[in-house]
């Protein structure tokens, strides 16, 4: 059997300030799409204030999330970027950078192997609403 790819792009609305949107079940429905039962699914969000992770998506662990981020890299102190482009949104750049900006999950038997508590995440950092595209690839054997 031939090794099949299939493309698709994902696009959500994002408030500011560290939005995180469970996109678990918009993948699933694009992997399922394409009939792929082995392989795997590429994830990639362009641009640099946002990033994907996998994690529990709960109100508390999220929250958890949020904080820890906080702690790590603080919105409230200065950072170089901010001054040299004076949009305020240097912790957002950092922020995105210590998270990654993909994700790669294996398929097998036709389904994204997550744990039973992990959830894909998209991470929006910025300090201002967007609208986030996540590209996607599926690459494996259709055993349809």
């Amino acid at each position: 059997m031939a090794i099949e790819i299939s493309n698709f792009y994902l696009t959500f609305s994002t408030t500011a300030d560290t939005d995180a949107i469970d996109i678990t079940r918009h993948v699933s429905e694009k992997v399922s799409e394409t009939g792929i039962s082995e392989g795997h699914v590429l994830l990639f969000i362009p641009g640099s204030t946002a990033a994907l992770t996998t994690i529990e998506y709960e109100s508390g662990v999220i929250e958890d999330l949020k904080e820890a981020f906080e702690r790590l890299v603080p919105k409230g102190i200065s950072y170089r970027h901010d001054a040299r482009w004076g949009d305020g949104n240097g912790y957002s750049h950092v922020r995105a950078a210590l998270s990654g900006p993909s994700l790669a999950i294996p398929i097998i038997d036709g389904e994204m192997q997550l744990g039973t508590w992990q959830q894909i995440i998209l991470l929006d950092f910025d300090n201002r609403p967007r609208k986030r595209r996540v590209a996607g690839q599926v690459t494996g054997r259709n055993n349809r």
